[in-house]
């Protein structure tokens, strides 16, 4: 007789609690591990997982965006976004992610102070539950870290509980030169409290203050915030900054098997508890420490794919596509039930440890007196012998897309929409940051009035002055915003470009890059062919091995194909998406 769910589930959740916490015996584990599940409500009826299923399809597209990224007088904030979403973009994306919308202290809301509530500035948990009414809804687990000033750790300096033994102390004289450290501050902080001074551990700021995992009861708090978020609607969970969980001195504290465990933990508990939920792990490190997120198909749904960022714009400002194509090769097909998170703007910046090994260093440093040149800005961190190196730039996409080597040009909205073009045709799910939707450009009041490189990218529109601008024909946002949503609407209808269809890098050499798309079924087929260069570029069609006997059209500007065609002219920065089959298969 084959086990039911809940009962295999307890059975490997007290395994991974025993791994995870050596001092608990095996009655101890199961009896954490029951609790874990009815905090869940996961049950005897409750449904097990089916393995390697694709919970995601063409039809998905993501938008980033702060719960404040659009403002009004007359409405919350996030009443206002929704707004937006709904007159906009409703018919183009289904997926939304709200950047963390909780009270905070600081880093625009990765400081939070209470897991449990919404930022009385930004709305209700009921308009965070309308958004997940209409939409897919992604929230951030911030689950690293939380705010100095938050109630657990106030907790932890009066030696209270809950938060008394929630974070980490350690001995100043200890050496922790191994850490691996993603920010230049010093990584433990003077901390007086009711039992002495303490040095707590701070991976990010001061001001965020390391949670200790290796405390059981730290790890059941987070079971019931997941469990909140998904009775408030969410169904995708970004762990944010995960790969830093779990610490041992003596090692790097990072990407270690505890955190692996952490994650193929949650991701058996959110499966059960709510079937087609998804966990995405912001990891930004080093591509094939990235990969290794997916587990065996047992840890994240989905990995950001951080290489791509630096690597295409490197390209796009270049005019130079061979990186990007020695990265595309490397690529393993993402298993079924995994799937690529495709992104090149984010709150954040463009991410530098993402591309080593795969950029020359003489390219990062070009790359990075290029986008200093466009306005943006340098984040650092620190290395192991205590030197300083870049770890982000922070720019706008549209900014950082403004020109090449050679300067700025006139070819930013053009360079701008190839960019989107090329990750929108890519195997995986495309996500599109919200102020790329219409151009936005540094904002250097926000970066001035804050002191923090990453509020360049993190303008707020006024909702009166924003629908103004993507509805006059005269503006950039609208042209910008007209022709991604274009893009979007072909997207949705091509089965070629499903997250998981299969993929093979085309060799055209070093000004056009090129991919072929399949679907899985292999009816459709799509060349993604875009001239990445200032200059006009000839296709020859023999390169890409279109059938003789199918019928093919550019699914972007309707050109037709036809035996007698040798070739195809480019012009510069110009995308065509040649296929077979032109129809909506969702209509049928």
């Amino acid at each position: 007789m084959k086990s039911l769910p809940s009962e295999r589930l307890n059975r490997r959740i007290a395994e991974q609690l025993c791994f995870l916490y050596p001092d608990l015996n095996d009655a101890q584990a199961k009896v954490l591990s029951t609790d874990f599940l009815s905090i869940m409500e996961i049950s005897d009826s409750s449904r097990f997982p089916e393995p390697h299923k694709n919970y995601w399809d063409e039809r998905d597209t993501v938008v980033i965006t702060y719960g404040d990224s659009v403002l009004s007088r007359t409405m919350a904030p996030l009443v206002a976004l929704k707004t937006f979403f709904d007159k906009f973009l409703k018919s183009k994306i289904n997926t939304i992610h709200i950047l963390p919308f909780y009270p905070f202290t600081s880093d625009d809301g990765f400081s939070v102070l209470d897991y449990s509530s919404v930022n009385e500035t930004l709305g209700e948990w009921k308009d965070v539950s309308k958004i997940a009414d209409d939409y897919r809804l992604m929230a951030d687990l911030v689950i690293n870290h939380c705010s100095a000033r938050s109630r657990w750790f106030e907790n932890y300096i009066a030696d209270r509980n809950p938060g008394r033994d929630y974070f980490i102390s350690i001995d100043p004289n200890i050496d922790l030169s191994n850490v691996t450290r993603p920010r230049a501050n010093s990584l433990l902080k003077p901390v007086s409290t009711i039992r002495g001074l303490k040095h707590v551990w701070c991976t990010f700021s001061h001001d965020q203050v390391d949670l200790n995992f290796s405390n059981p009861e730290v790890l059941k708090q987070f079971v019931k915030i997941i469990k909140l978020y998904l009775e408030m609607g969410v169904r995708i969970f970004r762990l944010d900054a995960v790969a830093y969980l779990w610490k041992k001195v003596g090692t790097k504290c990072i990407n270690l098997e505890e955190t692996h465990c952490v994650i193929r933990l949650l991701r058996g508990l959110i499966e059960c508890a709510a079937p087609g939920a998804v966990i995405i792990t912001e990891t930004n490190i080093p591509n094939r420490e990235n990969l290794a997120y997916f587990g065996n198909a047992n840890e994240a749904h989905w990995v950001y794919n951080f290489s791509l960022p630096p690597l295409l714009i490197n390209t796009l400002v270049t005019g130079n596509c061979e990186y990007l194509k020695q990265w595309m090769m490397s690529m393993p097909p993402a298993r079924m039930g995994t799937a690529y998170f495709n992104f090149i703007a984010s709150h954040d910046g463009i991410g530098l440890r993402p591309a080593e090994g795969l950029l020359s260093e003489i390219e990062i440093k070009r790359l990075i007196e290029t986008m200093e040149a466009f306005g943006g800005k340098i984040s650092w961190r620190s290395q192991d012998d205590g030197t300083r190196k870049a770890y982000e730039i922070n720019i706008s996409l549209f900014d950082a897309l403004s020109g090449t080597l050679d300067g700025r040009d006139n070819y930013a909205v053009k360079r701008f929409i190839c960019a989107h073009a090329i990750m929108l045709g890519l195997e995986g799910i495309p996500a599109i940051y919200i102020h790329s939707l219409v151009g936005t450009r540094n904002d250097y009041n926000r970066l001035n009035n804050s002191g923090h490189n990453r509020a360049i990218n993190r303008h707020q529109w006024q909702y009166d002055e924003l629908i103004k601008r993507i509805t006059d024909e005269n503006k950039t946002e609208y042209e910008v915003y007209t022709e991604l949503g274009k893009l979007l609407d072909i997207r949705r209808n091509q089965v070629a470009f499903h997250p998981n269809a299969t993929q093979f890098t085309l060799h055209l050499g070093d000004n056009i890059f090129g991919y072929w798309r399949q679907s899985i079924d292999r009816e459709q087929s799509i060349f993604c062919v875009s001239n990445i260069s200032n200059s006009k570029q000839k296709l020859f069609l023999a390169e890409i091995n279109l059938i003789d006997n199918q019928n093919w059209c550019d699914l972007i500007s309707g050109e037709n194909f036809s035996d007698g065609d040798s070739f195809v002219t480019l012009t510069p920065y110009q995308t065509i998406w040649i296929s077979n089959s032109f129809g909506d298969p969702h209509s049928l």
